[in-house]
């Protein structure tokens, strides 16, 4: 057993099943603020049951997300000591910055909202889901900036044989993020508006009562999901461009390459510097469900009629489609890390060194430790979430009104 093999595999399960959280909870998020910021606006109760339904779900995702992301910052300490101890001056200033900045606001605006119906004034009430979409936003872009530097560094310089940052502009205006992190937000929205619109398909298949409910629901997320596919593809094809200009040996074949593998040689000693062929074939998969995906834009005028709706054939579609944003999202998480092997830090820290000195034996135990836990949460959060989704939106926990005691049957006192 090889014990760099074996925590790359661990950190590659982990990191793929908390990904799949953070782009449901950001694309629910989104999409939950623009529904009740109509209920607030329009004062129609349709938009007021969508957001309790709706809520209830991204709530649901968002608690189990987090226990996915603190099991997974464990590996760091543990399984990567080399790379916390040689960039971890650099690479942990994003990192810290999201943690105190972004989620520690973000879980507080959103405890504040979860409880403050019907305690709260509806625009204040709305202000604090605005305040935790923003800062999911700047949780994910934070994390975007420190992935970004390990695919790119900037702005360090080597001490003592540790990287300390010098510049922190360079790391917002890093070649590898703006595109990036575009793509990944509209990832998320992609994933967020087909999950809205597969279940509103479910439940219309199903001949829900709440027909008028769940159509709107339908056509949100269509819509949603249409506009952001044509997004993901305009980012991910902007960034071959800044891709294959911090990074020649992504795609090989050019001069910059050799000349880059040639100094790796000297510098770091005879090795293979090309990048595994799976990052190649994710890339290529992904791309092809990209484009599957963007005849969203031919179905969407059918769903526009109810008695196309009522066919049945066109909401199989959309319900069979759901998995696909999932499938590419993580063949995107992939292409990009698996496509700057076998460094950690691109043509600054490789791979072999930054694994902890751990025996193989060690490494196994944490791998299937840490597989079957997330494992177990990513199963619970889809269990939990159809079970509230099959409910549908008579009557959700969430934003449900206080209900008043019972009055007391037995007659007052008579006083002389």
């Amino acid at each position: 057993m090889d014990t760099l093999l074996l925590a790359r595999l661990q950190f590659a399960t982990t990191t793929s099943i908390h990904f799949l959280f953070v782009v449901v909870t950001l694309g629910l998020v989104t999409l939950l603020v623009g529904l009740q910021t109509a209920w607030v606006l329009t004062d129609k109760p349709i938009y007021e049951r969508l957001t309790r339904f709706w809520g209830q779900l991204y709530v649901i995702n968002y608690v189990l997300g987090i226990a996915t992301g603190i099991v997974m910052e464990f590996q760091f300490g543990l399984n990567w000591s080399g790379l916390s101890r040689y960039v971890g001056n650099v690479f942990g200033a994003p990192l810290a910055i999201e943690t105190l900045v972004a989620f520690f606001l973000e879980s507080t605006f959103l405890g504040m909202w979860i409880f403050g119906w019907h305690r709260l004034r509806r625009g204040v009430h709305l202000a604090l889901l605005w305040g935790v979409a923003l800062t999911a936003y700047a949780s994910a872009f934070w994390i975007m900036v420190a992935n970004s530097w390990l695919q790119n560094p900037v702005g360090y310089e080597v001490r003592d044989g540790v990287a300390h940052l010098t510049d922190f502009s360079a790391l917002l205006t890093n070649p590898s993020l703006g595109m990036a992190f575009g793509h990944v937000v509209f990832a998320a929205l992609l994933v967020g508006g087909m999950l809205m619109a597969a279940v509103s398909a479910w439940h219309l298949i199903r001949r829900t009562p709440d027909f008028a409910l769940f159509r709107t629901s339908l056509r949100i997320g269509l819509v949603t999901a249409a506009l952001s596919i044509t997004m993901v593809q305009g980012f991910g094809f902007a960034q071959f461009g800044p891709v294959g200009q911090v990074q020649p040996t992504k795609f090989g074949g050019s001069p910059a390459a050799d000349e880059l593998v040639a100094d790796w040689t000297a510098r770091f000693g005879p090795g293979d510097y090309t990048p595994p062929v799976l990052a190649s074939v994710g890339l290529g998969f992904m791309i092809l469900i990209g484009f599957g995906l963007g005849l969203l834009w031919l179905l969407l005028p059918l769903l526009w009629r109810d008695w196309v709706i009522r066919l049945r054939f066109p909401l199989w579609l959309v319900l069979l489609a759901l998995p696909l944003p999932f499938v590419a999202v993580i063949l995107g998480w992939i292409s990009r890390e698996v496509g700057r092997q076998p460094w950690v830090a691109y043509g600054l820290l490789p791979v072999d060194r930054a694994v902890s000195p751990v025996s193989p034996w060690l490494m196994l135990a944490s791998l299937v430790g840490f597989s079957l836990l997330l494992g177990a949460l990513a199963v619970t959060n889809w269990v939990l979430l159809a079970r509230h989704a099959a409910r549908g939106a008579a009557d959700p926990a969430l934003g449900r009104p206080p209900q008043q005691p019972p009055a007391d049957p037995r007659p007052e006192p008579a006083f002389a």
